[in-house]
């Protein structure tokens, strides 16, 4: 069981690791031979390095299910809620604005970030949540959480493009801080969604490159502080309807 267990994710490992910085480090060179063409092309190929999280993931689940079924999915326990948190962020960057370099209009590519910003966070939740979190779930949530951040932060190879020790460390500690803190989203709701709702707040913490320009002045924070306060409510009043509801099921 626990070389099938290893098995199944270094089979997810690989997936992610290999396609997504296919992508990452543009080894086809796309990005310049679509450099002319809509900001949405671009936008295309920033969510194309979410993919092998997804791949994997996806291959991994079914050869999962094997042994237990997946606890994650799409929606959740709330498809309702669900759609909520996705439209939240993305509605918030369309009245907000995102400046660019494509000088198209701010709100229109606010709309546009955000729609590919949180479907690359689906991707990327369908990978660390949807499945490597409930293949780990027998282990303690200490040892869980810390293999899983371990693993984030070496997909995303930072030491390749900066090799300041504490800058990695501090990264590191990130990755590690947000596996616990979307972990238990995932606990409370069975969303990737939800998982990805948050993980499009880390995004703008780390400046994702769909928002090099970004925001006119404190406008990040703003937008940080919306999406953030109303997922919380969100997925407090989510997780207190779902304990309602196990109990009346007793």
């Amino acid at each position: 069981m626990k070389i099938k267990l290893i098995y199944r994710i270094i089979i997810f490992y690989l997936i992610a690791i290999t396609l997504s910085n296919i992508f990452r480090f543009d080894i086809f060179n796309i990005r310049d031979l679509t450099s002319e063409l809509h900001p949405s092309v671009f936008t295309l190929l920033i969510i194309l390095e979410g993919i092998g999280v997804l791949l994997g993931a996806l291959i991994a689940i079914q050869l999962m299910k094997k042994v237990k079924a997946s606890s994650m999915s799409l929606f959740g326990t709330s498809r309702t809620r669900s759609l909520l948190l996705f439209i939240l962020p993305i509605t918030v960057f369309t009245i907000v604005g995102i400046n660019n370099e494509n000088e198209m209009n701010s709100n229109i590519y606010g709309f546009i970030s955000g729609l590919g910003i949180f479907i690359y966070c689906i991707f990327e939740e369908y990978g660390w949540r949807g499945y490597l979190q409930d293949e780990l779930s027998e282990l303690k949530s200490w040892k869980r959480y810390l293999l899983i951040g371990f693993l984030w932060y070496l997909w995303h190879l930072p030491f390749l493009s900066n090799t300041d020790i504490v800058g990695n460390l501090t990264f590191l500690g990130m990755m590690i801080f947000g596996s616990w803190g979307i972990g238990q989203i995932a606990i409370a709701t069975k969303s990737i969604t939800a998982c990805a709702a948050f993980h499009f707040v880390v995004n703008i913490f780390t400046v994702n490159q769909l928002l090099k320009k970004g925001f006119d002045g404190n406008l990040k924070w703003v937008a940080i502080g919306i999406i953030l306060t109303l997922s919380i409510i969100i997925v407090n009043k989510w997780s207190k309807l779902a304990e309602k509801t196990n109990v009346n099921n007793v």
